[in-house]
């Protein structure tokens, strides 16, 4: 007899796994997580995370370690930039989420992240998968680009059948042959996972796209989609972001986006509990 995958609706008995990060309940609670690509300094980053909390999200983005198509390309302040998303913690209280892009950073990236997050270059790292498995943080896993639905819960299992169950699966476009946007935004795999699947899955709007007024409207479909999250890149000035600037929302337009979002996802719950 083949044993149900780890990830999959049979193992779990048909119950949603809910990942508690800080209190919030991914899963249950809706993950609004925003901040800037990557860490570029105290003041942009502590400007910007009082500036996301303020309109509505409830957990902290920014890339200490940047992993770049270009060696040249901004890569990331490192230990420091850790240090910085901890200061911005301590002053927002929002938990914090972070890339980690090698085994040999997990364990010490954990001291200061909340959520250790898995690049979409690094989601068949199986030796970065086996890690962050061993060390039982929650973990969000970004699928890769070429990737299929079966592939990246495979990636996914890696990190289950290290014993830790604390999985965050997060959409962030595929590669097709679509130039217009960054990637194609493939909002057909969030209820696709929860056909086969227990575990939270998230929308990122802001990589998928590349551009600044896609944003938006792709969060707002992602929500009707049943996205349990979503994770947007805000800079408190985008026009001097380091990277990715193209894509990334000033705090006005991330206060307007939220209120949209916040407000959807509750009208979709109530209407949902009144037709059940």
């Amino acid at each position: 007899m083949t044993r149900a995958k780890l990830y999959s609706l049979e193992s779990s008995g048909q119950k949603r796994t809910t990942v508690n990060v800080s209190g919030i309940e991914v899963g249950k609670d809706f993950a609004l997580i925003a901040g800037p690509c990557s860490v570029e300094s105290e003041k942009q980053t502590i400007l910007t995370a009082m500036a996301v909390k303020e309109a509505g999200a409830n957990m902290l983005r920014g890339g200490a370690f940047k992993p770049r198509s270009s060696p040249y390309s901004f890569q990331g302040l490192g230990i420091k930039g850790l240090k910085i998303l901890a200061k911005a913690r301590e002053e927002t209280g929002l938990p914090v989420v972070t890339e980690v892009i090698d085994t040999r950073d997990a364990g010490w990236v954990s001291e200061f992240a909340d959520v250790l997050q898995i690049g979409a270059r690094n989601m068949q790292n199986f030796s970065l998968l086996k890690e962050v498995g061993k060390i039982g943080k929650p973990v969000l896993l970004k699928r890769g680009m070429n990737s299929t639905m079966a592939e990246w819960l495979d990636c996914a299992e890696y990190i289950l059948a290290e014993g830790n169950p604390n999985v965050i699966l997060c959409e962030r476009g595929i590669r097709t042959f679509e130039t217009y946007t960054r990637n194609t935004l493939d909002l057909s795999i969030v209820p696709s996972v929860k056909e086969v699947s227990h575990l939270p899955v998230i929308v990122d709007p802001s990589h998928a796209t590349g551009r600044q007024s896609l944003v938006e409207p792709m969060s707002l479909a992602a929500v009707a989609a049943g996205a349990d999250g979503l994770m947007i890149e805000v800079h408190y000035n985008p026009a001097e972001a380091l990277s990715d600037k193209e894509q990334t929302l000033t705090p006005e337009m991330f206060s307007r986006a939220a209120k949209k979002i916040l407000a959807l996802r509750t009208y979709i719950t109530e209407s949902l509990n009144l037709l059940s």
